[in-house]
This record gives C-alpha cells, sequence and structure tokens, in this order.
C-alpha cells in the first residue's frame, strides 16, 4: 500500500516507492539520498519534517513530504 511521507507518524520506517514533482526536485532529492527503494524512518512528522536517511537527518517542509510516496516497512 502506498501513501504520501506526510502521513507516517513518528519513528515508523518505510521505503520510498516515487518520488514525484520536478525533474530538478526528483534529482535534488536523489543527491540527498531519497530515491526509490531506500529506506527511511520519520523522527518528527508535520511541517518540518525531520527524516532519518542513511544515518543522516534530513529536514523537509510539509508540501514537499507529500510528493514522496512511501510504503511502510519494519525496522
Amino acid at each position: 500500500m502506498l501513501m504520501p511521507l506526510d502521513m507516517l507518524q513518528a519513528g515508523e520506517w518505510a521505503e520510498v516507492a516515487e518520488v514525484t514533482g520536478q525533474p530538478a526536485w526528483v534529482g535534488r532529492l536523489a543527491e540527498l539520498g531519497i530515491r526509490q527503494g531506500c529506506r527511511l524512518q520519520v523522527v518528527q512528522p508535520g511541517s518540518p519534517c525531520l527524516l532519518n536517511v542513511s544515518g543522516c537527518k534530513l529536514c523537509l517542509r510539509g508540501g514537499e513530504c507529500s510528493q514522496i510516496l512511501v510504503r511502510p516497512v519494519g525496522e
């Protein structure tokens, strides 16, 4: 089941299924480690949203999180 990243709660893990939006935006997120198949954890939901991506913390605004479709997974 796919859902926007901003629907996850604190502590939940997910696998990125798709990143939508302008090509430059999608490319920038890929440079930061958010690309199809990567796993991430929501540290703090909301706006701004704080994520753990490959051991690094990344902060995104709420609207940006809705462009990232994820599949929730266990740790």
